[in-house]
Parts: C-alpha cells; sequence; structure tokens
C-alpha cells in the first residue's frame, strides 16, 4: 500500500483561472494500492480541484498542449512524463501558455 503523499501544485499563466483563481494548493493525495504518479494526479485534480472548461486543461489522459508542466523545478519530459512516480514533498507547476488575442 503506498502511503499518502503530500504534494504543493501550482497553477499559472491563466491556467488558475480555472481553479478559481487559486493559484497554490498544498495536497496531500490519499493512501493507495499503487504509488502515484503524473497520470494518477491528473485524474485526481480534475475530480478535485479542477472548478471549470476541463477541455481547456487536459486532453485525453494527459494536460492539453500549451500547458507547461514543471515538476520541482525540472521539464516533466525529463522526469518522465505520466510514469512520474510522487515523492512526498514534490513541486508541480502547470502554466498554461495559450493566450488569447
Amino acid at each position: 500500500m503506498a502511503a499518502p503523499v503530500a504534494i504543493h501544485l501550482e497553477f499559472g499563466g491563466g491556467a488558475e483561472l480555472l481553479f478559481n483563481g487559486v493559484k497554490e494548493h498544498h495536497v496531500t493525495l490519499p493512501e493507495q494500492p499503487e504509488p502515484w504518479d503524473m497520470k494518477q494526479l491528473l485524474v485526481w485534480i480534475q475530480r478535485n480541484l479542477l472548478k471549470e472548461r476541463p477541455e481547456l486543461f487536459v486532453q485525453g489522459d494527459s494536460v492539453r498542449p500549451g500547458i507547461l508542466v514543471l515538476i520541482n523545478d525540472a521539464d516533466w519530459e525529463l522526469m518522465g512524463e505520466l510514469d512520474y512516480k510522487l515523492q512526498g514533498q514534490d513541486n508541480i507547476v502547470f502554466i498554461s501558455t495559450l493566450h488569447g488575442g
């Protein structure tokens, strides 16, 4: 059984508007049979934090193109993207690079 995981989530570049304008969230993910990974985190975010327009944040089982994801200040592409196993006190940042005009 994987223990609960306390992490820090940040949303910026306009992505915070999908989360009632709240930029920072300190969350504890519940205990579950498997270790938490980014794919499971995205599902959890959709069910527990995302307040509107999910199509602007997720596409399929990943983030929508145009959302930059950083794990502890490193591009998530270097960390294994959806397969990255979350660790306690991880800092996950989602920044929208999509802007209207």
